[in-house]
């Protein structure tokens, strides 16, 4: 348990940070669920759309720093080349 009121302060910090990173790191999982169902289905159209919000949710959530840009940057490129892939296919 912290003593200090400093301490206090930081497990307060601490738990809020927390509980908006892990809100944040949902919506990411969401968004890339969306974007696979789209992909399973086979409809390019939808995956391209849905890529699109998914990326952006990526790029504003690395912004913030819950995750590393390199990250937001390497999901990005997997789902590029999984709507390419779908494109190419049909």
């Amino acid at each position: 348990m912290p003593n200090t009121e400093s301490a206090k302060k930081r497990v307060r910090q601490s738990a809020k940070r927390n509980a908006l990173n892990l809100w944040r790191k949902r919506r990411i999982k969401t968004d890339l669920g969306d974007f696979l169902k789209a992909v399973a289905a086979g409809d390019a159209a939808a995956a391209e759309k849905e890529m699109q919000k998914a990326a952006r949710t990526l790029d504003r959530i690395a912004a913030k720093g819950t995750i590393h840009k390199n990250n937001a940057a390497r999901r990005k490129s997997r789902m590029a080349a999984k709507v390419a892939a779908l494109k190419k296919s049909k």
